[in-house]
């Protein structure tokens, strides 16, 4: 697909004809590059972003020795198509990966592949939650699928293989080993150090759980959000900490202590009861004997205490203790996120490396802590769509940059490949922030699209698309409802009014129209596609139930 969008649209970038297209000439010595993604890492869970909830020293170090991305965004918030798109530099749409079940192809393009075949060593550790082994790497650990926290199964060259240990500390310590003992000093490197945490369910590491259950956390604006002034897309989702969080596996109460009390499991849309207690089970399944005597002496009194005080409980004390128990182990895993971050930092600066080296932090997508009563991703609204982007690189990145423009988890491939001298394919679709982040340019896209496809399935989140501005937002909901939404985020910041039909916005509807209808025809997607997908996603579900 011809990229003439960017050109023939002034509206959207100014100047856009100079993007991507590098004038920078390529060094002798072409940079390294550490790309850090975790899963599901709230930007509000980062102190360079705000420090409320959590200390992330290192995490930080990468804000103030480089840059901080504002106004960062996903092209599908969910953790498989982010992965996806990240790779290829391409929507979900057009490569191929929708939702979490749709197979994704291996054999298409990917950033590494090219890396690879221009004299870098690549290597993938960590968490890529997609089937097959993955290609353009040297080197690939991986997890399968989503992994454990403890004791996990890894596939390491295609071979499944348990260690023993807490998930962060062993992809940490492979990271270090590869980059200290299996690297070619000769050559160049691109390595993908990718944690599985924060993801659901949420263990933190023994050092970590037994700090963070004693702490007590803020409570957002909107825990207690009844979802009026919005459309039936929020009001019929299944994320609500109260209703929909599993209390075996997300709260840790042992199932003798439900029983006891007579809580019954949570059953979420279209799943059963048995999710929240075999959740649990794989909560704990893989301890060893010392690891779960550890647990129960932290969970164990937990669950005591709160025997003593459910039955004098009412809604809002239900909700105020699952908020901070989901706190509390949430906000553990990303303390061992930091710690190895720091440690690998840290590395590269004892092996003189960090002044060639370009670090990245992100996460596959933003994740909701309790704003809007939720937690889990998958809509368009601010905490989900928003995902956290820290960039060091001390040969052109000047120290405490902020930068608010609307960068998407589509441009690092073709970022990456600016930087390291490799001319993006022409079916690359995002592009380069190389210049934007230097502070050679202003000039930058004004609007940028969304998608997500998976329902009906796990939370309920209706089908949607839309497009963003740096001050509004237009999303549709589709499928089994057709219903439009619109937010003001100046005026309106927390996404809890719908201004679509407000006559006072009417010409900011038919100008984010415009604009969607335009994006939406430049990257390649329709109404069409949309059947497509939705036909092979009921089918592939129909197959799934009769397994």
């Amino acid at each position: 697909m011809k990229k003439t969008f960017v050109k023939s649209i002034a509206f959207l970038i100014p100047g856009a004809g100079m993007l991507g297209c590098s004038s920078e000439p390529v060094e002798t010595k072409r940079p390294n590059i550490v790309f850090i993604m975790a899963d599901d890492h709230a930007y509000q869970a980062i102190s360079a972003y705000s420090d409320e909830l959590i200390q992330t020293p290192n995490i930080d170090r990468l804000a103030n020795e480089g840059a901080i991305f504002t106004r960062a965004t996903v092209t599908n918030s969910i953790c498989a198509p982010s992965r996806a798109v990240m790779l290829t530099g391409k929507h979900s749409f057009i490569n191929g990966k929708v939702d979490n079940h749709m197979p994704f192809d291996w054999e298409q393009p990917n950033f590494p592949k090219l890396m690879q075949a221009n004299g870098y060593q690549t290597a993938m550790i960590g968490k890529i939650h997609m089937d097959g082994i993955p290609q353009g790497f040297d080197f690939s650990m991986v997890l399968p699928g989503q992994g454990h926290y403890f004791n996990p199964d890894f596939l390491i060259e295609g071979e499944r293989i348990q260690i023993e240990g807490y998930v962060s500390d062993i992809i940490t310590e492979t990271t270090l080993d590869w980059l200290k003992n299996k690297r070619d000093p000769d050559k160049p490197f691109a390595l993908l150090y990718h944690h599985k945490a924060p993801h659901r369910e949420w263990e933190p590491a023994e050092r970590h759980y037994r700090e963070f259950t004693q702490r007590t956390f803020r409570e957002p604006a909107t825990l207690f959000d009844d979802y009026e002034g919005r459309g039936n897309a929020a009001k019929t989702a299944e994320m609500n900490i109260l209703k929909h969080m599993n209390w075996a596996g997300d709260s840790k109460l042992y199932p003798e202590t439900m029983e006891e009390l007579g809580i019954e499991p949570t059953v979420l849309n279209p799943f059963n009861e048995s999710w929240d207690l075999q959740a649990f089970e794989r909560t704990i399944g893989r301890y060893n004997e010392e690891q779960k005597a550890a647990w129960d002496e932290v969970y164990g009194p937990i669950n005591e205490e709160f025997k003593k005080q459910y039955p004098s409980m009412s809604e809002e004390d239900l909700m105020r203790w699952r908020f901070q128990r989901y706190m509390q182990d949430y906000l553990g895993t990303i303390a061992g996120i930091d710690e190895g971050v720091g440690q690998v930092l840290d590395y590269l600066d004892e092996a003189g490396l960090a002044e060639n080296t370009i670090v990245v932090y992100t996460s596959d997508q933003g994740f909701y802590l309790g704003e809007h009563g939720w937690f889990d991703k998958r809509f368009m609204y601010e905490e989900s769509f928003r995902t956290p982007l820290l960039i060091r690189y001390p040969k052109e990145i000047k120290p405490g940059t902020e930068i608010d423009k609307l960068v998407q988890n589509l441009d690092f491939a073709p970022t990456f490949l600016d930087y390291t001298g490799i001319e993006a394919p022409e079916e690359m679709q995002g592009e380069s922030f190389r210049k934007l982040v230097a502070g050679k340019t202003d000039q930058w896209r004004d609007a940028v699209y969304y998608t997500y496809y998976e329902y009906p399935s796990v939370h309920m989140v209706k089908r949607h698309y839309g497009v963003a501005t740096e001050r509004y937002k237009l999303i549709h909901f589709y499928y089994d409802i057709d219903e439009w939404e619109m937010y003001d985020l100046e005026t309106d910041p927390m996404e809890m009014s719908n201004i679509y039909h407000d006559t006072a916005y009417a010409d900011v509807q038919k100008m984010l129209h415009e604009k969607l209808d335009s994006l939406r025809e430049y990257y390649g997607d329709s109404d069409e596609l949309n059947q497509k997908f939705l036909k092979s996603y009921l089918e592939h579900q129909a197959r799934r139930r009769d397994r």
